[in-house]
C-alpha cells in the first residue's frame, strides 16, 4: 500500500487526534477505515443540507465549512465555522432525526464520509467513545447558546469585531498579516447576524479608523488591542 493511503488509514491519520474517534480502539478504527470514503468538495458545493436524513459522519481532513440554519425570514444564520480534525453531522449517529443544518464549503475541502453503522456499533461497545460524543454534543449546544446570547449583547459593529478577532485568532494569518480565512461579506454578515450592506459598511468604518486594512477581499487586522478595546468599551 503505497505511503499517502497508509496516512490516510484512520488508525493512521493524525486528524483523528483533533475528535472523538481517537477514543477508538485500533481495531475499531480498522473497520471504520475500511468503510469510509473521501470526497473531495470544491469551495461553496453543500456537503449536506437542512433537512436531510444523514447516514453517517463527515471527518474534516482539510479546508474549512460553514454550518447553518435557515432562519424565518429566509435567510442563512451562520452557526458554526469547522475545520480540518472536526466532525460533521455527529447528531446523526444518535438522531433518526433529519439534519436541522446545513454544512456548506468555504474552500476547497477533503472530508471523510463514514457510515452511520460502522459508528453506531463502537457507539455501543465503547463507553469512552460514547461519553467522547455526548461531551462534544454537550459542548456545540453550548457555544450555540453563547452565540445566542452574545448576539444579543453586542450591537453589529461590536460583533464585526468579534468575528474578525475570532477568525485570526482561529485560523492565522497569511505572510502578509492578512486573515488566512477569507470569509465573503454575505458569509461574514451571516455570521454576525446583519444585512450584507450594513457588514461592508462598518468594515470601511474600521479601515477608516485604522483598525484593518484591506487588499482587494482580503482583511488583515492593523492592531487588535484597539480592536479588542473597541468590543469592550463601545456603548453607543
Amino acid at each position: 500500500m503505497a505511503q499517502n493511503e497508509q496516512e490516510r488509514r484512520c488508525e493512521n491519520c493524525i486528524v483523528r487526534q483533533f475528535n472523538n474517534l481517537r477514543a477508538l480502539s485500533k481495531e475499531e478504527l480498522k473497520l471504520v477505515s475500511d468503510a469510509k470514503v473521501t470526497k473531495r468538495i470544491k469551495k461553496g458545493d453543500t456537503i449536506f443540507e437542512e433537512g436531510e436524513k444523514l447516514n453517517g459522519i463527515f471527518c474534516v481532513r482539510d479546508g474549512v465549512s460553514k454550518v447553518s440554519k435557515l432562519s424565518s425570514n429566509g435567510k442563512d444564520q451562520i452557526v458554526k465555522l469547522v475545520t480540518k480534525g472536526e466532525v460533521l453531522g455527529q447528531s446523526s449517529i444518535i438522531s433518526e432525526e433529519t439534519s436541522k443544518l446545513s454544512a456548506t464549503a468555504i474552500n476547497n475541502m477533503e472530508v471523510c464520509f463514514i457510515p452511520k453503522e460502522k459508528i453506531a456499533t463502537p457507539l455501543q461497545a465503547n463507553p469512552k467513545f460514547t461519553m467522547s460524543v455526548l461531551k462534544t454534543m454537550v459542548k456545540d449546544l453550548n457555544e450555540s447558546n453563547e452565540n445566542i446570547l452574545r448576539l444579543s449583547q453586542k450591537n453589529v459593529k461590536q460583533r464585526i469585531a468579534q468575528a474578525l478577532l475570532y477568525i485570526k485568532n482561529n485560523y492565522g494569518e497569511d505572510e502578509e498579516g492578512f486573515l488566512n480565512l477569507n470569509l465573503s461579506r454575505e458569509d461574514l454578515a451571516n455570521v454576525v447576524g446583519t444585512a450584507v450592506e450594513t457588514c461592508i459598511r462598518n468594515i470601511s468604518m474600521f479601515k477608516k479608523q485604522g483598525y484593518i486594512k484591506q487588499s482587494k477581499k482580503k482583511i488583515a487586522i492593523v492592531d487588535a488591542k484597539r480592536l479588542e478595546r473597541f468590543i469592550e468599551d463601545f456603548d453607543y
